[in-house]
């Protein structure tokens, strides 16, 4: 027990170190700064192997009880999010929206694919560094399936920061200072602390917890992060229709930020020199994925557009391939439907984490048994 104690201390101190890169790079006002300063921060001290540092944590990283906190708190954000006004948002071109996303996790795929043939990245690190369903989740997934941290972190930084560099960008010029005619914000965790707030953020961790475990007991990939949001958002569903809103939370915005840096620090303690062989081919293939991600997303945004009637600004903010937060803000900044906007970010985000994992285990575990025939 004693030995458990000073390992977790030991741990946290270098989390908490890692941490100060996290805060460093979040002044830049970058989304998922945390996440990347303190991966960055956590990957080159493991990298450099000094004896201080490795004295933090073992040869495999940190205490496996550190990244399923991270997951754990990243699921109830995202579980937070579900709620009927999301899937209500599908009657409006609930088809064409559905195909759209669909095309954007095949494109993903696609993407994935020519990674693995045109590198030496195995397909399991190809296609977990290429979804769009979120830096922050994909890695927390990626972790728990033995896919390269180093490939996976680099690609999905490198599209979560064109997208979010980009695209409000490009839809700021497109607007050229004509609003959009919608003014919808996104749906809003309770910060007041009250005895219905708090009893309520107890609730919500306890459901989430036995969403993790529940979710361990049917094997579901990465059960802490998959399960608790799921579970949370079932229930936030379930709320919607019982008493007509969202269960009333007391969730502090800097919990995400402690999942960021937990996340973070976990998958940066476990980066070695090994995984940066042949690093520079797998990151310009990447890139063009990205690229090539990025362009047939925004014209299948125009598409939708064309046919739905939605604002063509808030179509493709909708669409792009990553950057919640950003997306949301950049369409209220732009009098954009914030509301639509956040909807199908978080649905696309909903139908990555919960199909793909398992499709992925199951090609590769398919490639396998064909290479070993």
């Amino acid at each position: 027990m004693k030995t458990n104690l000073i390992s977790g201390f030991r741990n946290l101190i270098f989390i908490l170190i890692s941490g100060m890169g996290g805060f460093i790079l979040s002044l830049t006002g970058l989304s998922i700064g945390w996440m990347i300063g303190t991966l960055i921060t956590a990957g080159v001290l493991s990298f450099l192997n000094l004896k201080p540092v490795t004295q933090l944590f073992d040869g495999k990283g940190l205490a496996g009880y550190w990244l399923k906190a991270g997951q754990l708190l990243l699921g109830i954000q995202i579980g937070q999010e579900i709620s009927l006004s999301v899937l209500g948002v599908l009657d409006h071109g609930w088809l064409s929206i559905s195909i759209m996303i669909l095309i954007s996790i095949l494109l993903s795929l696609g993407s994935g694919w020519l990674l693995f043939h045109f590198s030496k990245t195995d397909l399991i690190t190809s296609l977990y560094g290429t979804t769009p369903g979120g830096l922050s989740s994909m890695l927390g997934i990626a972790t728990d399936v033995g896919a390269n941290m180093a490939v996976v972190s680099i690609i999905q930084t490198m599209r979560v920061i064109l997208v979010e560099c980009a695209i409000p960008i490009i839809v700021s010029v497109w607007n050229s200072g004509n609003a959009a005619g919608h003014s919808a914000n996104a749906a809003q965790t309770v910060t007041k602390l009250n005895p219905a707030t708090a009893t309520g953020f107890v609730l919500i961790i306890g459901i989430a917890l036995l969403g993790a475990v529940i979710g361990k007991k049917i094997h579901l990939p990465a059960s802490w992060l998959i399960g608790s949001m799921l579970s949370v958002g079932l229930v936030q569903a379930l709320s919607g229709l019982i008493i007509g809103g969202n269960l009333p939370v007391w969730w502090p915005h800097n919990l995400i930020i402690v999942a960021q840096v937990m996340l973070g620090a976990c998958v940066g303690a476990r980066l070695n020199r090994k995984m940066f062989t042949g690093i520079v081919r797998t990151i310009s293939i990447g890139l063009i994925g990205t690229l090539g991600l990025m362009a047939a997303m925004f014209f299948c945004a125009l598409i939708v557009s064309w046919l739905t009637g939605i604002d063509p600004v808030t179509s493709i903010l909708a669409f792009a391939p990553g950057g919640i937060d950003v997306m949301a803000i950049t369409a209220v900044v732009l009098h954009a439907d914030a509301t639509f906007v956040v909807a199908v970010q978080v649905i696309r985000v909903l139908a990555i984490c919960i199909l793909l994992p398992p499709l992925f285990s199951l090609m590769n575990r398919r490639r396998e048994k064909v290479s070993t025939s």
